[in-house]
């Protein structure tokens, strides 16, 4: 899946969020780190979402 990232320069560095997945957030103090931090925070988001999914479903069983 691909997510669209918004980013925002400040006078640290940059910040990066993704608007379709509510709280995956990360910065750097460069656009490139910036941008692998959130790639990384997109990463451990959807771990956590599917170990979540995982959880329910087998709570519901």
């Amino acid at each position: 899946m691909k997510y669209r990232i918004a980013l925002q320069e400040s006078e640290e560095g940059f910040s990066g969020w993704v608007p379709g997945l509510p709280g995956c957030v990360s910065q750097g103090t460069t656009e490139e780190q910036a941008l692998a931090n959130i790639a990384d925070a997109v990463r451990e988001y959807m771990e956590v979402a599917v170990e979540n999914a995982a959880g329910v479903a087998s709570t519901s069983s």
